[in-house]
């Protein structure tokens, strides 16, 4: 969507016109989506959070000052919502062994014992593992790891998503990675012990 059509779609919307409304909503709901499955807490449903979105969005449209774009300033408002949502559900800040399945306890025995690449079959649990290790990092770092190495976006991207400066996103970062490394080098000795 164009910047000319988004401030057209955004003044009916203001003048209460129900079909801009709509159509904002449809034209902006794959994004929301995205952001909402890359940060979803565990226990809110996708489809209750896409809403509270635009719940958020509607409420604030007329705060839209057309400086940036519709769709990067929906998505700030996405991920704060989703930050919030974290927090707010205060995700449990440890991570405990008894928390992981059978496969993924494999993959804790084989990190501890071998550095070789994970068998193509233990994929699906390291994937989850590293889900278990994200679950304990505090809602921004969580952010910062999944928009940099899970969605490879650049700091100059997340800076200007967040609104954070880009020394806040690497120190971020740099602690969330810390964080996970040292909660895995404590799995990985418990599975030794």
């Amino acid at each position: 969507m164009d910047d000319s059509e988004a401030s057209a779609l955004v003044k009916a919307a203001l003048q209460d016109d129900d079909e801009a409304a709509r159509a904002l909503v449809s034209q902006l709901y794959p994004l929301v989506a995205k952001v909402v499955r890359a940060h979803r807490p565990r226990r809110t449903a996708e489809e209750d959070l896409c809403q509270m979105i635009f719940i958020k969005v509607f409420q604030k449209l007329s705060q839209f000052s057309g400086k940036v774009p519709l769709e990067h300033w929906v998505s700030r408002i996405a991920i704060n919502t989703c930050i919030n949502q974290i927090q707010a559900e205060k995700a449990r800040p440890e991570l405990r062994e008894a928390d992981l399945s059978e496969e993924q306890r494999a993959v804790i025995r084989n990190l501890a014992t071998a550095a070789d690449d994970l068998a193509p079959d233990q994929s699906f649990a390291s994937r989850q593992l590293v889900e278990h290790l994200m679950n304990a990092l505090k809602p921004a770092e969580r952010l910062v790891i999944d928009l940099l190495y899970l969605q490879q976006r650049s700091v100059e991207e997340i800076r200007r998503v967040t609104g954070w400066s880009g020394a806040l996103v690497k120190v971020r970062a740099f602690r969330a990675r810390q964080k996970m490394k040292q909660l895995l080098s404590k799995m990985a000795a418990r599975e030794k012990a």
